[in-house]
């Protein structure tokens, strides 16, 4: 019969055996909770989005003056906002080349230099910079962008100590409460403006004619240069990023609008992941049926959305739906969108504030008119491709 050796520990070895697994579980512990950080850093997963605690350097607001509440917000926040300079080059017919210059603000949101603006403060810019008062600047990339809600994301080897300007609660806003706006307007560095929120859930859109719903307003002068920099709440927190003016000469009339931080937050966190928003689309070409008929056409429903083309490959191509064609005797109409879930879709805003609420891969029940019947198409959403730059018409 073979035997096998059995080592017998001493009660000695058996004590150093322990302390020894136990400082190897410890480094190993540590070795993955940073590997772990380091995989969040590359990633940007370890930026923390959610409302924070006020700045400990800022006072109740309720125990010192007004005046002490915006000296002491404006030290605190003014560090972590971004002076943003871009510089587009244009080559003429003769090879001549041009240099054109813009700038805006930011605010840093993490220790890692990333910077939230507005979209069309960085778009079509060749070079970026950004500084924080006195003549050092730091070279920046673009993260990503979301034209559809005016927000970008620039990022900057960061100098040590960096002042992140921390998010609020754009939910729990009411009308007539303090603000306080901190930006560049008109390349004046770090300008602090007061005022108060005039209004809620207003309107606005973005230059490419999305809808932003639920922007703030205020009366905090707001200017150009003043484009991504943040609208703060008397505790120093940011609640939006400022972003348009209402005004017919061009300058500051007390009426300011900014993208909430609500909406910001959800942006943000895609861009870092992605570098883009991915929303669920279409992948149609569409036209309100009441804007044709104002055209003079016959259409054959009062309101809803004609499909006029369908991507290849679309969520809408998938389900088979069909867009305009031509034959001898005219225009043959294709698919007319009528409700979706039973929501009546009469204009391109109300599918785009829809969809906004929608996951990719969501299925969702089209109602359609198609040759003079009313169908329901069960549709799973998927995220289209990116649009050419020479689309006329605006998709979804």
């Amino acid at each position: 019969m073979s035997k096998t050796s059995v080592y017998q520990l001493s009660g000695k070895q058996l004590i150093l055996l322990a302390v020894a697994s136990a400082f190897i579980a410890v480094g190993a512990t540590a070795l993955i909770y940073n590997y772990g950080r380091l995989l969040m850093a590359k990633s940007g997963a370890d930026v923390t989005l959610a409302e924070q605690a006020p700045p400990a350097t800022i006072s109740d607001p309720n125990s010192v003056s007004d005046e002490q509440n915006n000296i002491e917000v404006y030290k605190t926040i003014s560090p972590g906002v971004a002076f943003i300079n871009t510089t587009t080059y244009q080559q003429d017919f003769w090879g001549d080349v041009s240099e054109g210059k813009g700038n805006g603000s930011g605010s840093v949101i993490d220790s890692n230099g990333n910077i939230l603006t507005n979209y069309h403060v960085i778009e079509g810019a060749q070079k970026l910079s950004v500084s924080f008062g006195g003549d050092k600047t730091y070279p920046a990339r673009v993260v990503g962008g979301d034209p559809d809600t005016d927000l970008a994301v620039i990022k900057i080897d960061p100098p040590a100590g960096v002042t992140v300007v921390q998010f609020g609660d754009s939910d729990k806003l009411t009308v007539g409460q303090k603000v306080l706006a901190i930006g560049n307007p008109f390349g004046l560095d770090r300008t602090l403006t007061t005022g108060v929120i005039s209004g809620l859930q207003r309107p606005i859109r973005a230059r490419n004619g999305r809808p932003i719903d639920a922007a703030i307003q205020t009366d905090a002068s707001i200017n150009p240069g003043n484009s991504g920099g943040p609208l703060l709440d008397k505790y120093g927190r940011m609640i939006g990023v400022n972003s348009q003016i209402l005004s017919p000469a061009g300058g500051s009339v007390g009426v300011g609008f900014a993208i909430p931080a609500s909406t910001a937050k959800r942006v943000v966190a895609q861009i870092l992941q992605f570098g883009e928003v991915r929303r669920p689309k279409l992948g149609a070409s569409l036209i309100p049926a009441a804007e044709v008929a104002q055209r003079g056409y016959r259409v054959p429903v009062e309101s809803g959305l004609i499909i006029q083309r369908v991507d290849p490959g679309s969520a809408a191509a998938l389900a088979g739906f069909r867009g305009l064609s031509q034959s001898m005797e005219g225009v043959v109409w294709g698919d007319i969108i009528i409700s979706i879930d039973g929501e009546e879709m009469n204009d391109l805003d109300t599918l785009y504030r829809y969809l906004d609420k929608k996951q990719i891969g969501d299925t969702v029940n089209i109602e359609i008119l198609r040759n003079g019947s009313r169908v329901k198409v069960p549709v799973k959403l998927t995220a289209s491709p990116t649009r050419p730059a020479t689309t006329t018409r605006r998709m979804e």
